[in-house]
């Protein structure tokens, strides 16, 4: 079988699959977070691997399987967030400063101001804090001594793919893949290399960083891990999102899908064709079908799940996330309240770093019911902007929608994402597309898999959404959303 390890924002998910593409065990485990200011958000590198640690026997035991039944190890992790370990002791420097952290706000204003429209020709990135490059600029300059031995190569950078992979491998691999390295501001599209110019300009020591490696290729074997023999190949790796898109099958130009997690993003496949936003979103690097390196453009939404969590644990509306569409379907839309999550500020295609989240046209009459509804209707309304920005740049409107992550078990919400995009959304049987890409591609490289038909095999739909056909319908209620944008953003 193949053992994937998605380990994200909030925890860690391990998935045992079988040659059919089944999940035949699944374990979890919570990963706690860290806020020690406004806008801070860290996690402790040793709970990650702890939290691997947890999840990966978890998913064995339900399996009814021994480490030993293991034929390889795919990996996919939450992107951006960055870290530095010691590579002697093999000790974290620091706590890793996630994605969702905004500290390098005023760093990254100088910098689109300078320097923004060369660093998006090379990377696809605009400059903004949710990428690697200023917070590890931060943690250089922050700590001194860690800079002082950086020069010297006793230290490591690393997204956490490849804080996995070395903790995998025993210290022996320091690797990522190019979907994970063009996250980092330090990675050019074209060249797929580690760019000098970059690195300079962010005092980054070529010495510190990982050695990229194909997708699906080889990351070494495990070694000294508990609960898994020495040996297993780590052989997939890819970052969450681009391993969703490689687990949907989305390998082809014109392809796209939407996970719905924390955050919430969506993802077109433009094959071998760089394709430059004009509309604000990301160019990244995604995975063709065998594995190897394509592009993508990206559309990333920072508050999605989470704006369900901040209505159980910010208002207390809920006991459970998973109430929220109970209590959505008890009213018949929002009552004209509109929920803007941008608790972190606004993401593609706004990229607004200073504005906050914003609940509008409340009256009397306002329930706890149109509360919920409109933060479900915000997830959907903040992924068609996206793709109306998708359609500007490619030319080519999406003409239907894979999606997956935990929100898409809402039938509520798919369906209204159908209606609100007035295209088929297709909900497939493995939810956890993520954690499936990372097996999909470690079973490519070793063999466990021998066809592309094969692995469209694992890759089936289990319902889809048919959108109502009122586009006038349609376009009123985008057009509600507009304005309450509008007025946000001033």
């Amino acid at each position: 079988m193949i053992l994937a390890i998605d380990q994200g924002t909030t925890g860690t998910t391990a998935l045992v699959l079988d040659r059919a593409g089944r999940v035949r065990g699944r374990g979890y485990a919570e990963l706690p977070q860290h806020f020690p200011r406004p806008g801070w958000v860290e996690h402790d590198p040793d709970e990650i691997w702890a939290s691997v640690l947890a999840a990966v026997p978890r998913a064995l035991a339900a399996a009814r399987v021994t480490g030993r039944a293991i034929h390889a190890i795919g990996v996919t992790n939450q992107r951006e967030t960055t870290l530095l370990w010691d590579r002697v002791t093999g000790e974290p420097v620091a706590r890793a400063i996630v994605w969702q952290d905004r500290r390098t706000s005023d760093r990254c204003t100088e910098l689109q101001r300078k320097h923004g429209a060369a660093i998006r020709r090379a990377t696809g990135l605009v400059c903004d804090p949710y990428f690697s490059a200023t917070k590890l600029e931060w943690l250089l300059q922050k700590h001194p001594a860690v800079r002082r031995r950086a020069a010297g190569g006793r230290v490591a950078f690393g997204t956490i793919d490849s804080w996995l992979v070395w903790k995998l491998t025993g210290g022996a691999v320091h690797a990522t893949d190019p979907t994970n390295a063009s996250r980092t501001m330090l990675f050019g599209l074209k060249s797929l290399r580690w760019e000098k110019p970059l690195l300079a300009r962010f005092g980054v020591e070529p010495k510190l960083l990982p050695e990229v490696r194909r997708s699906a290729g080889d990351f070494g074997v495990t070694r000294g891990v508990k609960g898994l023999p020495d040996g297993i190949p780590i052989a997939g790796v890819a970052g969450d999102q681009q391993s969703a898109l490689f687990g949907q099958g989305c390998v082809r130009a014109g392809q796209s899908k939407n996970t719905y997690g924390t955050g919430c993003f969506l993802l077109l496949h433009t094959g071998g064709r760089i394709v430059h936003s004009r509309a604000g979103l990301l160019t990244t690097v995604a995975c063709g079908p065998d594995g190897g390196a394509a592009y993508a453009l990206e559309g990333s939404v920072f508050i999605a799940g989470a704006a369900i969590q901040w209505l159980r644990d910010g208002l207390g509306l809920l006991a459970k996330a998973s109430e929220s569409e109970a209590l959505a379907r008890q009213v018949s839309d929002s009552g004209g309240v509109v929920l803007i999550p941008a608790f972190a500020g606004l993401g593609a295609p706004y990229w607004r770093s200073d504005v906050r989240g914003a609940l509008l046209g409340l009256t009397r009459g306002t329930t706890r019911a149109h509360v919920a509804r409109a933060a479900l209707e915000s997830l959907a309304f903040q992924s068609r902007d996206l793709v109306e920005a998708m359609a500007q740049d490619a030319g080519t409107r999406v003409k239907a929608l894979q999606v997956d992550g935990g929100a898409v078990a809402n039938d509520l919400l798919m369906q209204w994402q159908a209606d609100l995009l007035g295209v088929p959304v297709r909900r497939p049987r493995v939810i956890e597309s993520t954690a499936l890409g990372a097996g999909l591609l470690a079973g490519l490289a070793t063999g466990f898999w021998k066809s592309h038909r094969e692995l469209d095999a694992a890759r089936k739909v289990e319902r889809e959404f048919q959108p109502r056909p009122d586009k006038a319908w349609r376009e009123a209620e985008y057009a509600r959303w507009k304005r309450a944008v509008a007025t946000l953003l001033g």
